[in-house]
């Protein structure tokens, strides 16, 4: 079908009335894609059936470059119009505007299904520290050839695993707690690798290309090993018939922020700014585009039942996401895969690797803890432990309770426990109040995820502490007596400062 008359907003317009000046027969449909010609076709013979008549659709076409356009297109029936007797055809180019609005769609959506995953992993972290810690109690009480035993610590494995799976949800929804520093990413990697080979099989090569020079980045040691390993596992799992793997560190700088060549920026667009790109290529079998759209989803997975979880994508994006970082997919069918992670290059100098400790066997406490928990059964059992250690405990069911409890109460309290999301009063909120009277006062945060900035940025600070739901009876005290002063840990006889 050609067309004897058209104007296009777009470079093409040349071409078209280039061809036609030298009399050339012009398809309305050359270089349009070919998905796109069956229904433009369609609506081009319903409006040669109605003079006067418009018709607006959306189509992708070849642009001089060879790459794909979007076009709004606008075509007006004029064939009974002297002198024209043609179709006026007006295309306007959307590229930009529609990849705009898929990035906020697709922003939106992730946002709306992080508030979800996190929602659910802040009910279940709650249900799940009941079920850890009383599994401990059960397992103090039994003799070791008590055959229970083993009942109890098969709830408490699959209370651990459950644990797990909550970690990951909270890691995609970037509500985990993290532990920034300034990281060398090559370090990183050099020290994952050995476990990374572990993973992979046989018939799989891994090589490792380490940039230079590439500064460091403000992130969580742990968090971004997880990350590498994530990207890895996913890469082994897309070529089941082998294949080469390579993980690349290298320095990027972008100076536009819309500029990402070939690669899709999941979730908006790369600001400018300098990066270190942590990237893992494999030469499986890619994605469609389907799959690229929703392979950062929690529980999206194109793996057979009962392999995998469908949130090791999630977690990198989650982790990556909540360390200031950006992450970004290539891959086509047949083409195999690069998922890589951009994280903002750091001004801080790097850090030393923390002293990793064993963990020890509590020591009795002593001092007057008012605890702050809006849920009953969380509140019980974090009360038992400290009382069974030797603490006084003052239990309130929320902040404001708590403050009238701090009001009135005329002893020194040594430390405050609170959930950081309760009802009529925060945790936040609540250690505000009382620090106003009490300034000196210790403070640990108990919570299975928070949007708190004083959790996120102030728990390294002196008497502020954090213990993550579900936790266990060492980990609650461990908590306590690191952040109470040594007057209130000791095993002499407490003195009131006052």
């Amino acid at each position: 079908m050609t067309g004897r008359f058209a104007t296009q907003a777009a470079p093409e317009a040349g071409q078209a009335a280039a061809a036609l000046a030298d009399g050339q027969p012009l398809s309305v449909f050359d270089g349009v894609h070919p998905d796109d010609q069956a229904n433009a076709k369609t609506r081009l013979a319903a409006l040669l059936e109605r003079p006067g008549a418009s018709e607006r659709t959306t189509l992708r076409r070849r642009d001089e470059h060879g790459s794909w356009r979007v076009m709004e297109v606008r075509a007006t029936n004029l064939l009974d119009r002297a002198p024209l007797n043609g179709v006026l055809v007006n295309a306007r180019d959307i590229t930009e505007q529609t990849q705009l609005e898929e990035q906020l769609r697709q922003s939106q959506r992730m946002d709306a299904i992080g508030r979800l995953a996190g929602g659910v992993a802040h009910d279940f972290n709650n249900l799940l520290t009941v079920i850890r810690a009383n599994t401990e109690f059960l397992l103090e009480d039994l003799e070791v050839s008590d055959r229970r035993r083993d009942d109890a610590e098969q709830i408490r494995e699959a209370a651990d695993r459950a644990a797990a799976l909550t970690r990951q949800l909270l890691a995609f929804s970037r509500k985990q707690i993290l532990d920034p520093r300034a990281l060398d990413v090559n370090e990183v990697v050099q020290r994952v690798q050995p476990m990374l080979q572990r993973l992979i099989e046989e018939d799989i090569t891994m090589e490792t290309l380490l940039g230079e020079g590439l500064g460091t980045v403000t992130a969580d040691a742990g968090q971004l090993e997880q990350v590498l390993l994530n990207l890895v596992v996913n890469a082994r799992d897309a070529m089941p018939d082998g294949g080469r793997i390579l993980v690349e560190t290298s320095g990027v700088v972008v100076t536009d922020a819309g500029a990402m060549v070939n690669e899709r920026v999941v979730d908006g667009a790369l600001s400018e700014g300098r990066y270190v790109r942590l990237s893992v290529t494999d030469t499986g079998s890619g994605m469609t585009e389907t799959v690229r759209a929703r392979a950062f989803e929690p529980f999206f997975t194109t793996k057979p039942e009962g392999r995998g979880t469908g949130l090791g994508l999630s977690t990198v994006y989650g982790i990556v996401k909540q360390s200031g970082g950006y992450v970004t997919v290539r891959s086509s069918p047949g083409e195999g895969s690069t998922l890589a992670a951009f994280l903002p290059v750091s001004t801080a100098p790097e850090s030393t690797t923390r002293d990793e400790h064993p963990a020890q066997e509590p020591l009795p406490g002593r001092g007057i803890v008012l605890l702050a928990e809006d849920e009953a059964a969380v509140r019980m059992l974090a009360k038992r432990i400290l009382e069974h250690r030797g603490y006084t405990v003052l239990q309130a069911a929320n902040g404001m309770e708590a403050l009238a409890i701090a009001t009135s109460f005329e002893g020194t309290i040594d430390l405050v426990l609170t959930d950081v999301v309760m009802p009529k009063m925060s945790g936040r909120a609540l250690v505000e109040q009382l620090r106003r009277h009490r300034p000196t006062l210790s403070v640990v945060y108990m919570s299975g995820y928070t949007d708190d900035d004083i959790v996120r940025r102030g728990i390294a600070s002196p008497g502020t502490g954090f213990v993550q739901k579900p936790f266990t009876s060492a980990g609650l005290l461990a908590a306590v007596r690191e952040a109470l002063p040594h007057r209130a840990t000791d095993t002499s006889d407490h003195v009131d400062p006052d």
